[in-house]
């Protein structure tokens, strides 16, 4: 489904943030990316989204060139990628059913789907009970909560949650592993980035990890080994 193809990112002419990096993600795996702080993962992920071009090598999405599509073919394909972020970018102004609501009006749904959908991903969250709460009214845990349901209300094909947990507190940090994982099992690629080693090894799956821009164990049940 994605594949990278000696992909080496350098900045400024002499600052390596990837080096030579080749792997593939198939259709439906959940992987981890792990490492220290600068270690590159983040620069990854942009690899996927778009959001920056290798210096060299290739980023396949299926059997498209992200960085060889004209912007409407790059919009398209970025629908079918769900983010979610560690500092978690909802929109402040609007409740947690606007907030997902505001997502499928971007992609056209109608209101007749959204009213129908919206409830049922709070739901698959646990936010059945905080529509209309706003963002200050919601917990860390919750407010992560509210992006992972807007990050996959328009059904992507992969959810990208980068570093999702990064300020969460170990009882919402298990939540948000767990919603991830019911994501997965219900046939979403995921693809996570962090360097907490406790949700590493409860995940138990493939784990890829990454050290000074380099790919150093790429493991299919795999823990944090560095």
């Amino acid at each position: 489904m994605i594949y990278f193809n000696n992909v080496s990112k350098i900045y400024n002419g002499n600052s390596i943030a990837l080096e030579d990096i080749t792997f593939t993600v198939t259709t439906g795996e959940f992987v981890s990316i792990v490492g220290h702080s600068g270690a590159g993962k983040t620069t990854l992920v942009k690899m996927i989204l778009a959001d920056d071009t290798p210096t060299s090598g290739t980023v396949f999405f299926e059997s498209l060139n992200v960085n060889g599509l004209k912007s409407g073919d790059l919009t398209k394909l970025r629908r079918r990628i769900g983010v979610v972020f560690q500092d978690f970018k909802l929109l402040s102004n609007k409740t947690a059913y606007e907030n997902i609501a505001f997502a499928m009006e971007a992609v056209g749904k109608t209101n007749a789907e959204i009213a129908s959908d919206v409830p049922h991903v709070l739901e698959l969250v646990d936010l059945g009970d905080k529509m209309l709460h706003f963002p200050n009214q919601m917990s860390g845990g919750e407010q992560q909560r509210l992006s992972i349901a807007r990050a996959i209300i328009n059904q992507p094909e992969v959810i990208i949650a980068d570093e999702p947990t990064g300020n969460l507190d170990p009882v919402n940090t298990y939540e948000i592993v767990q919603i991830l994982k019911k994501i997965n099992d219900l046939g979403t690629t995921v693809i996570l980035t962090t360097h907490n080693r406790g949700i590493i090894d409860s995940i138990g799956k493939r784990v890829i990890t990454m050290e000074k821009g380099k790919i150093i164990r790429d493991d299919k049940d795999g823990k944090y080994i560095i």
